[in-house]
């Protein structure tokens, strides 16, 4: 008697617990419950009823406090009729009672929720006392217990079925299916004006006075070295631009960049909600049809009207994938070189100190010393002069310097070659055609389109290089710090 009675006992407390009877919840044999799950399409239409909805977990939310006394995290889920998706708000006066998703395409059972609108648009209301979820893993599990659970939650033997459907889906979505990209790329793959998906961490987030935005994002890879074109005899007037001076970042966020792999800048001029949350913590996020151009020989994202941003939680397939390729590659000595320039001969100069290691322009940057010296591997993007005529001039008055703009994947910065260290860079005095050739080697110019005036197309060769920074004021070390090459000889 008491074990007949208990099953009964145990659907009333469930009944009571959620707030009255629940259409979408039978009792089957046995007295298990068997919960009705309705397509997001057919839910719809179901307003103000509670349901049951089965479905895959297309964007995360990020966990803020609510505007009352709880903390509140935003979900969209997607299923089969309903590809778009909805929106699912939950609340709860703890963030672990949140639903925790570990990654994009994830599947979730929600029991008693309501359908409501608002201004036209459909989404789910979660009611922390009524409602209950369980998450599980996507396409590439085929466990079927889930990861975590509300307190209130229980599932039934159908379940397993369901998710399995689920995840077929996952696995071969129709065209606008949940989380099927036209192209996903990482910054080592990156190409000019084509639209694609970027997985990546964003570190900062600028607010610009003309009311635009800037990521400065990163996933560990560097982004493809530019062809130039540029008028060589124009640096006089207009030097190349560096990579972070078009919005200086304070020394205290410029030290908590990576100093390996190359940090983009996307720029959008609409507000995003993820914008709140991503000034507020670093989060891993996917950027949705964006596009990349160059100016100047950098590289520059910009997300147009129909991209879309979306968190990703740090135990997404994506971004573990991504730390993983970024662990294996930093722990390689050879690895840590800028990718274009792996598997490529150096020969174009010889350094001072061949046994030191090397060396990012980022890791210099950041460097806590003021003062310090550097082996690098950089390409020349320009010079001042640059002319065989001029060059003469600075050797033999040995007055002056020569100002190169180096880069590499982190950074470019302004280096000086001065006096002793300036005929030794052209291995002695020579000639203003001898000058000419070796500086044209360094800016990668081809010898038939070497003529005075004329824009060229330039790739330069990457170099080894030896740096050391100092400062010229000591009241603004680092407002004031220079660099200037010392050690080095380019080749004959």
């Amino acid at each position: 008697m008491e074990t007949a009675a208990a099953p009964a006992r145990e659907r009333k407390r469930q009944r009571q617990s959620e707030g009255g009877a629940v259409p979408s919840m039978t009792a089957v044999g046995g007295g298990e419950a068997q919960y009705v799950y309705l397509p997001i399409a057919d839910a719809l239409k179901a307003h103000g009823v509670r349901v049951c909805i089965f479905a895959a977990v297309s964007e995360i939310g990020a966990a803020f406090h609510s505007r009352g006394t709880d903390f509140t995290r935003t979900l969209r889920v997607s299923d089969q009729s309903r590809s778009t998706g909805i929106s699912v708000t939950f609340f709860a006066n703890d963030t672990a009672l949140l639903p925790c998703v570990r990654s994009s395409g994830d599947v979730i059972s929600l029991h008693n929720v309501k359908i409501t609108s608002y201004h036209g648009e459909f989404f789910v209301t979660f009611d922390k006392k009524s409602s209950s979820f369980a998450l599980f893993e996507g396409k590439a599990s085929t466990e079927s217990r889930p990861y975590q659970t509300s307190m209130k939650y229980h599932g039934s033997k159908h379940d397993d079925e369901i998710l399995t459907n689920m995840r077929m889906w996952l696995m071969y979505p129709p065209p606008e299916g949940v989380g099927l990209k036209d192209l996903e790329l990482q910054l080592r793959s990156v190409q000019s004006d084509l639209t694609f998906d970027l997985v990546c961490k964003v570190l900062h987030v600028y607010a610009a006075p003309s009311g635009e935005w800037i990521f400065y994002v990163w996933d560990g890879t560097d982004i493809p070295t530019t062809e130039l074109q540029t008028c060589l005899n124009t640096e006089a007037f207009t030097p190349a631009p560096l990579h972070l001076e078009e919005v200086p970042l304070p020394r205290e966020v410029l030290c908590t960049l990576p100093s390996i792999g190359t940090i983009l800048r996307i720029f959008s001029n609409k507000f995003c909600k993820e914008i709140t949350h991503l000034q507020r913590d670093i989060y891993w996020a996917r950027f949705c049809n964006i596009t990349c151009k160059q100016e100047f020989g950098i590289w520059k994202g910009t997300l147009p009207p129909s991209s879309r941003v979306r968190l990703l939680s740090d135990e997404d397939g994506s971004v573990v994938e991504r730390l993983k390729m970024y662990e294996s590659r930093v722990s390689t000595k050879v690895h840590r070189q800028p990718m274009a320039g792996l598997h490529k001969a150096f020969d174009f100069t010889d350094v001072k100190f061949k046994r030191a290691g090397y060396t990012t322009l980022m890791e210099s940057l950041t460097d806590k010393r003021v003062t310090h010296k550097l082996k690098t591997l950089v390409r020349v993007v320009s010079a001042f002069p640059c002319q065989g005529s001029d060059l003469h001039s600075l050797l033999t008055s040995n007055k002056y310097c020569l100002r190169l703009t180096l880069e590499d994947p982190t950074a470019r910065i302004h280096a000086y070659v001065c006096k002793d260290d300036l005929v030794r860079f052209f291995g002695g005095s020579l000639t203003a055609a001898a000058l000419t050739r070796k500086m044209n080697m360094l800016l990668g110019v081809p010898e038939q389109a070497a003529e005075e005036g004329s824009p060229v197309a330039r790739n330069p060769p990457w170099i080894w290089c030896c740096l050391k920074s100092y400062r010229l004021e000591k009241e603004d070390p680092w407002g004031s710090r220079r660099y200037q090459v010392f050690g080095t000889e380019v080749r004959d």
